[in-house]
């Protein structure tokens, strides 16, 4: 919302249950000029926080929200103004504002609900965001889920259709993983875009779910028309064991919290309510053992079984991949077994989820690669 000069920072929405956040901090002062993307206030959501950035060049005039306030969905933050606008004409938006406000959440009655479809007699959960373009579908790594792309799925759907969807064993898809190996889960996505009519997509993929990508895309070339790997499994040995024997064995806060911090270069990312809901999903009937069966194949040992560079190589795929460096899961060492024509960010101090932790600056390199 902008008007006159003045351009409204609202509290986001990041995934369907986000109904209101929390301000934690702000992260500039009043007065100070913002360019396009800027990082601004900090909020948290019952997932986990995340940042709020600047949709437009022009000066932090008015900080309407206080730290340790929490706000709806839409509700009013702060004030972005050109340097001529006046303090009442200010004053007068803001006041205007809150008296017509009206939470999204009540609003929102349209909003597309995650859809189910069934392949070989197991449920498949995902959700579609967008219209248009070439589609762009999303998989989560080993013990997420679709609400891993929060952050991502309504920006990148700006520019067409985006579809993120739950593995089985994992969220709220079948528990059956069948054979649990990569191919099984290439079977599975492979039918999943056929199902959907789909044809051909470009894929992206976090953690195991990039190995998932990968061996879709050398399995059918024809269905898929790039990859973005973030923190991508299958490109080298090494995994932290640790994590992955810790997250399957893992049934209190007090051992799950510390794990779930790995995941982040900053361990404040993580809420209480992240770690709940995990636990919540881990005691679902099924889910260890479809965990362990999963982590048995893909990382035996400790090791991870796969090993996708060579074939990728012989590809002529675009690739982008993203890593933190600080990525304490998996090596960012690993980008460099990517072919050269892969175009390789290693973003600092971020942790294995560079897409929760730096959505803004990862949603602008994957929408650049897209376009190009």
């Amino acid at each position: 919302m902008s008007a006159g000069g003045i351009t409204k920072l609202g509290m986001p929405k990041w995934g369907l249950s986000m109904t209101e956040g929390k301000l934690v901090a702000w992260l500039v002062d009043e007065g100070v000029e913002l360019h396009l993307g800027d990082d601004v206030p900090e909020v948290e959501t019952e997932k986990i926080n995340g940042i709020v950035e600047a949709s437009t060049t022009g000066v932090l005039r008015r900080k309407v929200a206080q730290v340790g306030e929490t706000r709806s969905v839409g509700a009013l933050l702060g004030v972005i103004a050109d340097p001529s606008v006046s303090d009442p004409e200010i004053d007068a938006f803001v006041a205007e504002f809150e008296a017509t406000f009206v939470p999204e959440a009540e609003e929102d009655e349209g909003e597309p609900a995650v859809e189910t479809v069934t392949l070989d007699g197991r449920p498949i959960r995902y959700i579609r965001r967008g219209e248009g373009g070439e589609p762009l579908v999303l998989l989560h790594g080993f013990g997420g889920d679709l609400n891993g792309w929060l952050f991502n799925l309504d920006v990148l759907a700006a520019d067409r259709t985006v579809i993120a969807l739950d593995l089985p064993g994992h969220g709220g898809s079948t528990k059956d993983v069948r054979s649990a190996d990569l191919e099984s889960y290439v079977e599975v996505v492979a039918g999943f875009l056929d199902a959907a009519g789909l044809g051909r997509a470009h894929l992206a993929g976090h953690s195991m779910g990039g190995a998932v990508a990968i061996g879709l895309a050398l399995e059918r070339s024809e269905t898929a028309s790039s990859l973005t790997l973030i923190a991508s499994a299958g490109l080298g040995p090494e995994i932290n064991v640790d994590y992955i024997e810790g997250f399957v064995a893992a049934r209190s806060r007090r051992e799950m919290a510390p794990l779930l911090e790995l995941l982040f270069a900053d361990a404040g990312a993580v809420t209480r309510q992240l770690v709940e809901d995990v636990l919540r999903f881990k005691r679902l009937d099924g889910v260890e053992e479809a965990l362990r069966a999963v982590a048995s194949r893909f990382f035996p040992g400790g090791r991870q079984a796969y090993d996708l560079a060579a074939p990728l190589a012989e590809s002529s795929l675009p690739i982008l991949a993203v890593w933190g460096r600080e990525d304490r899961i998996i090596p960012a060492a690993h980008a460099a077994a990517l072919p050269a024509r892969a175009r390789v960010e290693i973003l600092e101090g971020r942790g294995h989820s560079p897409h929760l932790e730096a959505a803004g600056d990862v949603n602008r390199l994957i929408a650049d690669f897209l376009r190009g």
